[in-house]
């Protein structure tokens, strides 16, 4: 689990690159939770968070951009 101060220092390419391999991660934890189960269900709920974490400081750059 991503920390948010983490996410903050990060640059915007870098989050991109890092929100691709989440929605990776998330599609391949989805599928095998449907083909034989997971060990850790959980997982794809801290996924998701991180997900939403990252976009939303996405989407507090793109914001203050536009303000300036």
């Amino acid at each position: 689990m991503m920390k948010i101060s983490k996410i903050r220092e990060m640059s915007s390419p870098d989050l991109e690159k890092e929100l691709g391999e989440l929605k990776t991660e998330l599609f391949k934890l989805k599928f095998s939770l449907a083909t034989n189960g997971l060990d850790n269900p959980m997982k794809i709920k801290e996924v998701k968070r991180d997900i939403a974490k990252i976009n939303t400081v996405l989407t507090e750059r793109k914001i203050a951009e536009l303000k300036a």
